[in-house]
């Protein structure tokens, strides 16, 4: 399926209605902060059963055909790193394999009720909040984050038409709204869909990385 990528430069900002902006372009106010890692070699380190905010994924590089895909899988809770190997066996947030044949790490979210879509989460932990990102590191480096699931109607894989796209410029970076790129699946064959909604499973952020070495993720609950 052709991807319509979102563009995410610090030219363009989004607000959100209700959230006062600080000078970085986030809104203010408490938050779950993420950051993701990129980096050269594998980690070997187990990264379970801790209060970790951080997710190491692999680097890449900016040059053509430099990128690298890594997993982020995706599992329905109050937000929590549940592994932050993304290159070993994946783990949830009670140190059980996801899977045999699942690598990479995963990252535990309620489902958001804050967006209007055509198949909404319907039980487990739900939250309304916005989702907001930037790239950091050094300059030059960049990355796409695509929200996929398996459809277990169609027995096939979906990943949404919108993306994540950061790009680490020179000077100041300041956070995008990215939160349907990030908690939707836009594009299916039933329209939009939430994460963690009915017919639906294996939900995972693929990070395409070309040689971005910090990404940084905030979570807002919606007042």
């Amino acid at each position: 399926m052709k991807k319509i990528v979102l563009l995410l430069v610090a030219a363009v900002l989004v607000s959100t209605p209700g959230l006062a902006q600080t000078g970085n372009g986030a809104p203010s106010g408490s938050h779950y902060s993420l950051n993701i890692i990129g980096v050269p070699k594998g980690k070997t380190a187990t990264m379970t059963g801790s209060d970790r905010h951080t997710i190491f994924v692999a680097l890449g590089s900016n040059s053509k055909n430099g990128d690298v895909l890594s997993n982020i899988w995706l599992t329905q809770g109050p937000f929590q790193v549940c592994d932050g190997n993304g290159f070993d066996t994946a783990y949830d947030c009670n140190q059980t394999p996801l899977g045999s044949n699942k690598l990479g790490a995963v990252f535990q979210l309620p489902c958001n009720i804050g967006l209007t879509v055509d198949v909404p989460c319907v039980s487990g932990d739900m939250l309304d909040y916005t989702v907001w990102a930037r790239a950091l590191g050094q300059p030059g480096g960049n990355s796409t984050i695509t929200t996929c699931a398996f459809d277990v109607v169609d027995n096939t894989n979906v990943c949404s038409t919108e993306n994540a796209v950061l790009m680490r410029f020179k000077g100041k970076q300041t956070f995008q709204n990215v939160t349907s790129a990030l908690t939707t699946i836009q594009g299916t064959l039933l329209g939009s869909v939430d994460l963690f909604a009915p017919g639906f499973t294996d939900f995972v952020w693929q990070y395409d990385n070309f040689g971005l070495k910090l990404a940084q993720i905030r979570f807002y609950p919606t007042p």
